[in-house]
């Protein structure tokens, strides 16, 4: 009977953006040369010059938090901060989507302290963790099918250990739907 009075609310990003794609026949170099005339730009496709790009995202509302203060898995295999991501694109009567999803590692851990960057600690032992990573990743192929986890976290150093302990359970889940990467962004800086 309270449904009437309850408003449904979501946290996250909206928009959308009507894009059209102009391209020339010259160069670069043709376009930027001061003796050059300026030419009319024409349009991909004359019928439809343009197309929709939507982004959406929503946050999860379960182990929403500060970044420092929240971090993990918990009992339910809900992780931390998670966030799901649709990029939507409508061309010539054709729709795009594409789906990322972003969260804290799965596994149990923390930081402890107020400082900038606190060091991690693991939580709970490995096979404590497994049952929660499995229920976290289960909803995830439930939703998604297959995955590709990029594991951002730092490879070496102080995060070194949240790193291992994540590429640890992928192994123990040895699913075939699930695609791992380890990218490392202080070997591309």
């Amino acid at each position: 009977e309270v449904d009437f009075w309850i408003i449904p609310i979501i946290q996250g990003f909206v928009q959308i953006e009507e894009l059209v794609v102009n391209y020339s026949e010259s160069s670069d170099d043709d376009k930027s040369s001061p003796e050059t005339p300026p030419q009319e730009s024409t349009c991909v496709d004359d019928i439809h010059p343009t197309f929709l790009v939507a982004l959406i995202s929503r946050r999860s509302r379960h182990r929403a938090g500060m970044r420092y203060k929240r971090r993990g898995v918990d009992k339910n295999g809900n992780v931390a901060n998670y966030v799901e991501t649709e990029q939507l694109i409508h061309v010539h009567n054709h729709s795009l989507s594409f789906i990322q999803t972003r969260g804290s590692v799965p596994v149990f851990w923390s930081q402890v302290g107020y400082r900038y960057n606190p060091r991690p600690r693991l939580d709970k032992s490995e096979s404590e963790t497994v049952p929660c990573f499995r229920a976290h990743f289960e909803e995830q192929l439930k939703n998604y099918k297959k995955q590709v986890i990029i594991n951002l976290v730092d490879q070496t150093g102080r995060e070194k250990i949240i790193g291992d302990a994540y590429l640890k359970q992928v192994l123990l889940y040895n699913n075939a739907n699930l695609t791992y990467v380890s990218f490392d962004f202080h070997e591309h800086w």
